[in-house]
């Protein structure tokens, strides 16, 4: 099997059911374990809730968000590219104390955290005034 999906979509919040819906279908056709779709799930509200509040927090104007799943029979690639303020979550994104205690813990961080611990590579590149992240699973578990 082999899928690719594109979505294009509003920087609104709204717009996270329309992707759980669409990566639920996607990894129903693809054979996805619950546990990758899980994963996908994840993955893709953690990171288009940092774009939606950060990355397009002082931004006028059309505020959109390209989402594409490469689906194939030992990985899958997602793609999401916004125009939003540049933003590394490689470089950027701080690293959290997971050693200290939950009240000793600096507010944010977390999720980019739990998706790069959830993906096998993450590529990051600025290019053409966009930001443009890649990531890669395998399907085994």
């Amino acid at each position: 099997m082999s899928e690719t999906l594109l979505l294009k979509i509003d920087s609104d919040q709204d717009q996270l059911d329309r992707i759980a819906t669409e990566v639920n279908e996607l990894g129903q056709r693809e054979g996805w374990s619950e546990a990758m779709i899980y994963r996908v799930h994840l993955v893709l509200e953690e990171l288009s809730l940092n774009i939606m509040n950060y990355g397009y927090a002082d931004s006028d104007g059309d505020k959109q968000i390209e989402i594409t799943l490469a689906s194939d029979a030992e990985t899958l690639t997602i793609t999401i590219v916004d125009e939003g303020r540049p933003f590394d979550p490689i470089k950027d994104a701080p690293e959290p104390n997971t050693d200290a205690a939950v009240e000793d813990r600096q507010i944010g961080g977390l999720g980019v955290y739990l998706v790069k611990t959830m993906m096998d590579e993450m590529h990051y590149r600025r290019e053409k005034g966009k930001n443009r992240l890649i990531l890669v699973t395998r399907r085994s578990e």
